[in-house]
């Protein structure tokens, strides 16, 4: 069975959202980011993995994947059938992997990670100017399209979804991009997407208690 590392409403939660669509059992174990500990045994984190950061999915074979482009991929393709990720081949693969990178680059690394991660001392100012630069491009591309590539869900919204959840919490409140609104509203109706955040924000409760 596969296993994923994660924290909970982190960057992690696109590959839970991901799983649950593709109807893959998985095992899940909390690892606290910021104590770089294991929340089941206090084993540490970084020998699972050096880096320290959240998502890591353990296959079945022992071997671990690391960063969420990869581990979103790697999940889409263990079941071709849900559509999480169009064929090879397909030039929407490749549409999928530009999603893929500028969601990671260009909103979690450049504006969500620096948000939450360093003190608010005047160096946030340029990545607030960016961000709302940056948002215009998924939302002009999403004015009149239900998803970001092709006609279905794939990991790609998984990702979007989630930087678009912790945009209110990091200041971006997105209602003045209707199209990205109306997007996450739609996101957050989907069954597996409602029910991986409603696990994750109970989790979120329990472990900043």
């Amino acid at each position: 069975m596969l296993q994923l590392y994660f924290f909970p409403m982190a960057c992690s939660l696109s590959s839970r959202i991901a799983l649950l669509e593709a109807g893959i059992e998985a095992q899940y174990h909390l690892a606290h980011i910021w104590t770089k500990r294991l929340v089941d045994d206090g084993g540490d984190f970084r020998e699972v993995s050096p880096k320290g950061a959240v998502p890591v999915l353990v296959l079945e074979n022992g071997e671990r994947l690391t960063e969420s482009a990869a581990v979103l991929q790697y999940i889409a393709d263990l079941k071709p059938e849900a559509r999480l990720a169009p064929r090879p081949g397909d030039i929407d693969r490749y549409r999928l992997q530009e999603w893929l990178s500028f969601v990671g680059a260009e909103i979690h690394k450049a504006f969500l990670f620096p948000t939450f991660w360093y003190k608010d001392d005047g160096s946030l100012a340029k990545p607030r100017v960016r961000i709302m630069q940056t948002l215009s491009v998924p939302a002009a591309h999403l004015a009149g399209r239900e998803f970001l590539v092709g006609d279905a869900f794939t990991v790609a919204d998984a990702h979007l979804t989630w930087t678009l959840l912790l945009l209110r919490p990091a200041g971006i409140d997105i209602a003045q991009w209707p199209a990205l609104a109306a997007y996450l509203e739609r996101m957050q109706a989907r069954p597996a997407v409602k029910e991986a955040i409603g696990i994750e924000m109970a989790l979120r409760k329990t472990v900043a208690a």
